[in-house]
Order: structure tokens, then C-alpha cells, then sequence
């Protein structure tokens, strides 16, 4: 049974509260394009590469010219094969029932373009000397690629050429397109007319829209990635049990800090690049590429296909839509940051995102839009929201503390702006109206109401929903008010472990109040998801008996909040299927060391129509035998054994006694 639970085709329901993984035994278980074309035709094999074009449709002047840079290189011989590298692997994303983004990076160097970056210093005026300011590549690289159903590539699906260039840090992404539904698929780039190839990725087609999907769907959620805090071992761990299908990623893939000031890499060798605060468009692309060199991202990334959003850092710390908490728009904090506007770093963060990133251009109204739905046939609706970047108002940025408690219930206040607003209610009406079972929504913050203090009422953190209550209150009268059920929040940013009933705590519900013991009244669950590697909310170093008092203290704070554990760095799996859902938190015992152990640390189940946490009379079904191995837990016991899971070596043991 402990085995099947990893295999990706189980089903999920058969799992639900099923054991934490406690085994019944333990056991050891090839560059020349052959023709010269003239600018003009040149310019088609640019226009397939997407990164050419803005991050936004209607917002056409934030991409690169593909006639002047088409213009530059046409006459240029291509970067010879030998001198090319596939330098961060290769990723899949965005997944619809017919078509997917394919990227990768072929480039003459590890190191990335920063030929935008302000010549300073002593040099001399029309100094000769300043290559390693003003480089640019006038060589094109061409590469082609090719999908398949299966990995000797003799049954392709798609395929084409396009060219790169430094004007996009020499990444390539395409979309492959006339896929078939609900279809494992394989591809593969290389350097033309050479044998350069790239490592063979793996992605995955979603079921048609509005079918009935033949299996359960499995997810693995993740958020709050921070290299120099440690190694990303829970990237590799879903890799090497392959045990779901997708992967959901809400937030915080890069830390904009300079090493030292949230995490120090010295003794790891994972000191950030570049080793200062990001800001220039240089600055992101070497971040991320930083960050890309993690072995088992670079193998997630490979496995995979991602849907992806971004929190708060991969811009800056505590975004809103005109700043952040380091960086506002006005004279004092242009001056103290060395002239650079909130606006212009943030065009440079997007700009690297979409470079780097396998995602798609998201049609839009206004603004910068990266919020988007993506239907599981009849299954499922993933709704991706965008809580930071968009339109959000102002919100804690540590000096203004008070002032956002007083202001936190003010109707005027949008986590999300107007615009994405009534997108998203019209997403969920939809979605409810066409029949489709559950509606996950992907969001950066905690959603549920979480208090600290009951005499106080103080929340846990006005940079979440609770600083953006009215936002939260017309999302309850959405759900309630149209009789929208099956609905699962997902959420990050916290660097902790949650589960919680979806109460509309604000309002009466008829014909009854909420109740914690049954959960009647609940209008769905929320599961945020711990981080990656970023420390506990109580910090790095905080140990497990630390962290007991204050787990306690919040479940007898918030009778809603069934759960939680802030110890562990980890992250969730959940099994979607037509009869239920179910959760599985993972915790790693290590991230200072790169290893493949996880500790199965609580189960969950949400069944059809029962919009709450399964119980089984007054208890929570945390397992089938009431536990957790960590955490607080509402009506349940926690008992602590330690038992780990090596995903290298496929067996079982008690950590600390390996």
C-alpha cells in the first residue's frame, strides 16, 4: 500500500485517510542554417520564439523589434555548434488540451546579457573598454526542436526552428500545438544541422474541456523557493517518486535580497548572483539563472509542466502596485536606491520572468496580467490569481502598520484590483455553472481569517486577506450568494503548513452559524502550502518544541484552522478526483544538505458536496488513525516518530538514527 500511494495512476480516493505512509514493513527498498535570408525572412524564425514578443498582447512596446534585431544579425554567420551549451536544461508549461510552452536557453555562455546596464565609474568617454558593459551578440543561434509521444521521437507531433539571441538572453520558447487531450508527450531542442541536443524534457496536455477526465489528476503544490537559505530538495522529491502529473507553483520562485540579508549561502555554496539587491534587467536574469542551477529545479522543470504565478520577490519585498516595502514612489526612496523607479524594476522583473519562465502572453485590458484559468476537463477549473503585481492596493510595508489595520475593512481596498475582481467572480460563476466539479483557486497569501491574539483580534498579517477584508468578504458572498460549493483555496507565501475549513466568519450563515466540530456552514477548504527552503515564520534557526507553543496558540485562536505546523519546509500533494480530494503535507528534516528525504506529515480529505475537512464523528481525519506527525491539529493527536522517506533510495527509516 505505502508503495502504491507514489505511484502517479492510484487513484486518489482510495487513499482518503489513508495512513502517514507508515509502511507495514520497512524495507531498502548538431550551426548552419544552409541559406542566407534576407532581414525580412529572417524575421519569421524570431517570430516563433515567444520571448521576442511583449509579456502582455496589447501591450506591444514591451517587446523586443524583430526587424531591427533581425536587421542587425542577417548577414551574420550563426554561432558555430561547439560554442553552445544548453545551460539551464529545459522546461514545459502552461498546459491546454491541445498545446503547451517548450522552453530552453542556447547560449555561448553561463553568464547572462547585460547589455542594458549603465556604463559607470572612471571610464573614459568613448572609451573602447567597455565590452563587459555594452556586449551584445550580432550572431543569431538557430535551434530546432520536436514533440513526440514517445522519447525516441518517432511519432512527432510538432516541430519547428527558430532563432535566439542576446536580446532575450539567447532563451527559446515555443508553443507546440495540435496535441492530443490528456497526453504524456516528450521533446527535445537542438543547435541546427548539428548533434547539440538538449536534455529530452517530459510534459503533459491537460483533458479536454468540459470531458469527463478517465483518471484522477495529482498536483504538487510548491511556493517560496530561497537558494542561499538551502538546497531544494522537495523539487526532487516528486521527481523521483513520479507521483503526479503537474505541478502548481504560487509565489516567490527568487529572493530580490542580496546574500546575508535573508539567508547566507557562504557554507553552501549558494551565494545569489549577482551578490547584491536586483533592480536592472541584468540583475533578475542572473538571479534566476542563479537559482536555475539547482539540480532538482532543473530536473522539476524537466519531469513536468508547470502553472506558475508570481508573489511578491520576484520584484521585491511586500509588492503593491505602486511599490514595495523597500522601494515607494516618491523622491527620498528614488535617491536612496540609487535612481530607480518602482516601475522601471518591475519592468525589468517581468521583462526576466517571461524570458525564463514557460509561460504564455496573457490577452489583457490594462495593467500587467498574469491572472488565468485553465480547465481540467470537467474535473476541475485551476484559477490562477494574481494577489501582488496587478492592481493591489497599498498594503504593510512595516512602517505603516496601523494605519493598514484601520483601513483593512475598507471597501475600497482590492488585493486584486477592479478589472481582475469581476474576472474572477465570472470565473467562478462560470465554472459552477457548466457543471464542473471542483474549483481550485491558486493565490500568493493566506486567505482565512488567522488571529494571534483574541483579546487584541489582532491578525496574523495585514500583507494576507486579512489586511483586505472587504476583498475576502465580496469573494464569501460570491461563493454563498450563488451556491458555488467544491471550492479548495490554495495559497503560500507564509513558509508554513495550513488547513482550514472556508468560513464566511463575517456573516451569519443561514440556517446556522459556522460549526468547528462538523464543519457545517464551511463553503469549501484551504490548504497553504509551506515554503520550499524559506525559513519558518518564527525564523531559520526555531526549534520543533518552539514551535509547538505557537501552533497550539493559533488553532485555539481559529476555530476554523483545523491544523498547522511551522516547522517543517516542505510541501502538498493532492489527488483530485470525482468523489474527493485529498491533501498530503510533506516536510524535509534537511535542507542543509542535498538529499531526497520527506516526512509525510498530515492527510486530508474533502469529499463531494461536503464543502469541509472530512471528520469521522468529533475528530479530525487527519489519517486513518487520527494523527499527525507534527503540528497541532484541532481534534486529533500529534505524535512525533521521525519517520522518513528516502525518495533516492526508496526505503524507510527513523531520521537522526540513519
Amino acid at each position: 500500500m505505502e508503495e502504491d500511494m507514489y505511484k502517479q495512476d492510484a487513484p486518489c480516493f482510495n487513499q482518503v485517510g489513508a495512513s502517514l505512509h507508515t509502511p507495514s514493513r520497512v524495507t531498502t527498498m548538431k550551426q548552419t542554417t544552409g541559406i542566407l535570408l534576407s532581414a525580412t525572412g529572417a524575421s519569421a524564425f524570431y517570430a516563433g520564439n515567444i520571448n521576442y514578443f511583449s509579456p502582455s498582447l496589447r501591450h506591444p512596446s514591451l517587446g523586443i523589434s524583430i526587424p531591427k534585431v533581425a536587421a542587425r544579425t542577417y548577414e551574420s554567420l550563426p554561432w558555430k555548434p561547439g560554442q553552445l551549451n544548453f545551460t539551464h536544461g529545459v522546461a514545459s508549461g502552461d498546459p491546454y488540451d491541445d498545446s503547451v510552452i517548450l522552453w530552453t536557453r542556447a547560449a555561448p555562455m553561463m553568464d547572462n546579457d547585460h547589455s542594458n546596464t549603465t556604463v559607470s565609474g572612471t571610464t573614459g568617454l568613448f572609451s573602447h573598454e567597455t565590452a563587459e558593459f555594452v556586449f551584445f551578440s550580432k550572431s543569431k543561434v538557430c535551434v530546432d526542436w520536436k514533440i513526440a509521444t514517445d522519447e525516441k521521437f518517432e511519432k512527432v507531433a510538432d516541430e519547428g526552428r527558430v532563432w535566439t539571441s542576446s536580446d532575450i538572453d539567447f532563451t527559446v520558447k515555443v508553443e507546440a500545438k495540435r496535441l492530443s487531450p490528456f497526453t504524456t508527450y516528450y521533446y527535445q531542442f537542438n543547435i541546427c544541422d548539428s548533434y547539440n541536443n538538449s536534455p529530452v524534457g517530459r510534459t503533459k496536455t491537460l483533458p479536454a474541456k468540459g470531458k469527463k477526465v478517465p483518471s484522477d489528476i495529482k498536483l504538487a503544490v510548491y511556493s517560496c523557493s530561497n537558494y542561499p537559505q538551502g538546497f531544494f530538495n522537495m523539487f526532487g522529491n516528486t521527481v523521483r517518486k513520479d507521483s503526479v502529473d503537474f505541478i502548481v507553483f504560487l509565489g516567490d520562485y527568487i529572493y530580490e535580497f542580496q546574500n546575508g540579508q535573508y539567508g547566507w549561502g557562504d557554507a553552501l555554496g549558494r551565494i545569489p548572483q549577482p551578490d547584491r539587491v536586483t533592480y536592472t534587467l541584468y540583475d533578475y536574469r542572473r538571479r534566476i539563472a542563479t537559482y536555475r542551477t539547482d539540480l532538482d529545479l532543473v530536473a522539476n522543470h524537466m519531469k513536468f509542466p508547470w502553472i506558475q504565478v508570481w508573489d511578491d520577490h520576484e520584484v521585491a519585498d511586500n509588492t503593491w502596485r505602486d511599490g514595495s516595502s523597500f522601494l515607494q514612489n516618491n523622491e527620498d526612496s528614488f535617491i536612496s536606491d540609487g535612481g530607480v523607479s518602482t516601475d522601471s524594476r518591475k519592468a525589468n522583473a517581468v521583462r526576466a520572468y517571461f524570458e525564463w519562465m514557460p509561460i504564455r502572453q496573457v490577452d489583457m485590458d490594462d495593467g500587467l496580467r498574469i491572472w488565468r484559468n485553465f480547465e481540467f476537463g470537467d474535473l476541475f477549473d485551476l484559477i490562477m490569481l494574481d494577489t501582488r503585481q496587478y492592481d493591489r492596493s497599498i498594503t504593510n510595508i512595516y512602517t505603516n502598520t496601523g494605519y493598514i489595520k484601520d483601513i483593512s475593512n475598507d471597501t475600497s481596498r482590492s488585493l486584486m484590483g477592479p478589472r481582475q475582481e469581476a474576472w474572477f467572480y465570472r470565473t467562478l460563476k462560470e465554472s459552477s455553472k457548466r457543471g464542473t466539479k471542483w474549483r481550485l483557486i491558486g493565490n500568493q497569501i493566506i486567505f482565512s481569517q488567522l488571529i494571534v491574539s483574541k483579546d487584541m483580534n489582532l491578525p496574523y498579517d495585514y500583507d494576507a486577506w486579512d489586511g483586505y477584508v472587504a476583498n475576502r468578504n465580496r469573494t464569501f458572498a460570491t461563493l454563498y450568494e450563488n451556491s458555488i460549493t467544491n471550492n479548495i483555496m490554495l495559497a503560500g507565501d507564509s513558509h508554513a503548513s495550513w488547513a482550514s475549513d472556508l468560513v464566511w466568519l463575517d456573516k451569519p450563515i443561514e440556517p446556522g452559524e459556522y460549526d468547528p466540530i462538523t464543519g457545517r456552514g464551511a463553503i469549501g477548504v484551504e490548504f497553504a502550502v509551506s515554503a520550499v527552503s524559506s525559513p519558518s515564520p518564527l525564523g531559520q534557526t526555531v526549534t520543533m518544541e518552539e514551535t509547538e507553543t505557537d501552533t497550539n496558540l493559533l488553532t485555539g485562536f481559529n476555530k476554523e484552522l483545523q491544523w498547522t505546523d511551522l516547522y517543517y519546509r516542505g510541501y502538498t500533494e493532492l489527488c483530485i478526483g470525482y468523489e474527493g480530494v485529498t491533501a498530503r503535507f510533506y516536510g524535509s528534516p534537511d535542507i542543509r544538505t542535498r538529499n531526497g528525504f520527506e516526512v509525510s506529515l498530515a492527510n486530508f480529505t474533502v469529499k463531494d458536496g461536503e464543502n469541509r475537512l472530512q471528520r469521522y464523528g468529533e475528530e479530525m481525519v487527519a489519517s486513518v488513525d487520527g494523527k499527525v506527525e507534527f503540528g497541532s491539529l484541532q481534534r486529533g493527536k500529534t505524535v512525533t516518530t521521525n519517520l522518513t522517506y528516502d525518495t533516492e533510495e526508496k526505503r524507510w527509516f527513523v531520521f537522526g538514527e540513519q
